[in-house]
């Protein structure tokens, strides 16, 4: 059918009446087929209705047709309805890392726990407006930085799915323990094995089990060490490394370079589009020596990445052979920062030259708080934050 502009004098039709007989005027030719005509309220853009003509009878009929309705903004669509709200809560710790992602979205609301010690020292706590979270989408971001504090934010985070929540998610992102455990001997005690069937036993909310969102897992095995009552979601740091490096200046000169095979065989496939380095330890009597196995670092900006870095002697013997091998920077990337004991002091900055001597960048993220105050603004040290991708895990 043709579409015209609707003739002087055919009248306006009200959306309150979905169908209208019109006689036509005698003797006329005027083809009477499909008109489409503009609906306008003051307050409202225009809306475009069809018109409908059924000429085969007499009188014609003329049906009045609303806008196509997958095409007009409806309730459910908008994003207020649609967006996942949720309220965060947070150890002491993590709140600066909590008002990052909170900043990320305006439907993530903080929430407050009063931290609290009887004169024992055991835990006193108060989570505020227990009953404002009823129904809610609830989220815990915690740091079990050291054993002390992880008793206190267990009873918390065993406590918020009981409160009637919709669902509940714990943010860990580092799971601490396991980073140096080798099961060599009988006896030995796998502590990593141990904090996830704890974790494991959280409460079920109304929604279901529990949420668990972790950033780089130490060893891979220790993927399989949560039960089934709770679902664990493995994220990784790598994505924002990679969004650094594009904005380097000689972003087209990065080589990858792995300490060991361990870190070659988790992060080569999220970094393959760079050329690779693979090193190696070696033992040479009673010492344990780094040596470059594959690829070649000659004239690079050379990137070591791992997951974690604690004393920091692999990632210096590291630097040393690419150095010696030609690198012409070295900077490096782990997701979690521990340092004990300050260790990061051995770190050096190279000033702009002598990479034997220090490094361009190192980038941590902000999985490990206390470090991110301690290294904040002194170079090497440059923090990447989760927030964001913290942010967008929450509303899965």
């Amino acid at each position: 059918m043709s579409a015209i502009s609707p003739p002087q004098s055919v009248p306006s039709f009200s959306s309150k009446s979905p169908s209208k007989t019109l006689t036509p005027a005698p003797n006329s030719t005027r083809p009477f087929n499909r008109i489409h005509c503009e609906l306008k309220k003051a307050s409202a853009a225009p809306q475009k209705w069809t018109i409908d003509c059924v000429s085969s009878t007499d009188p014609i009929h003329i049906i009045l047709k609303p806008p196509n309705s997958a095409l007009l903004p409806s309730p459910m669509d908008s994003p207020l309805k649609n967006s996942k709200r949720v309220c965060l809560f947070y150890c002491s710790e993590m709140r600066d890392l909590a008002e990052r992602i909170a900043s990320e979205s305006d439907a993530i609301e903080l929430r407050s726990i009063t931290w609290r010690t009887f004169a024992d020292g055991f835990p006193n706590l108060f989570i505020s407006n227990a009953q404002g979270v009823r129904g809610q989408h609830v989220a815990f971001l915690a740091s079990f930085s050291s054993p002390g504090v992880i008793f206190e934010q267990l009873s918390i985070i065993y406590a918020l799915p009981r409160l009637f929540v919709s669902s509940f998610t714990l943010i860990l992102p580092f799971f601490p323990t396991g980073t140096s455990e080798r099961m060599e001997d009988e006896g030995d005690v796998a502590t990593a094995f141990t904090l996830a069937r704890i974790l494991s036993n959280i409460p079920i909310s109304m929604g279901g089990p529990a949420s668990l969102v972790i950033f780089d897992i130490h060893a891979l095995q220790e993927r399989f060490y949560f039960g089934d009552n709770v679902l664990p979601c493995f994220e990784s740091g790598i994505p924002l490394l990679l969004n650094r490096l594009q904005s380097l200046p000689d972003s087209d000169n990065i080589t990858i370079a792995f300490p060991d095979d361990g870190a070659w065989k988790r992060f080569h496939k999220q970094l393959q589009h760079f050329p690779m380095v693979v090193c190696a330890k070696v033992r040479e009597g009673d010492q344990r020596i780094v040596r470059i196995k594959e690829g070649d670092p000659k004239g690079r900006h050379v990137v070591i990445v791992d997951d974690l870095v604690q004393s920091g002697g692999t990632l210096i013997e590291c630097q040393k052979v690419l150095a010696k091998h030609g690198a012409t920077k070295i900077s490096a990337y782990v997701t979690h920062g521990i340092f004990p004991n300050k260790s990061w002091q051995r770190f050096n900055h190279d000033k702009g030259g002598n990479p034997e001597n220090g490094m361009t960048y190192f980038w941590i993220t902000d999985s490990c708080p206390e470090t991110v105050k301690q290294v904040k603004n002194k170079p090497p040290f440059e923090v990447i934050s989760l927030a964001a991708a913290i942010a967008s895990a929450l509303h899965i």
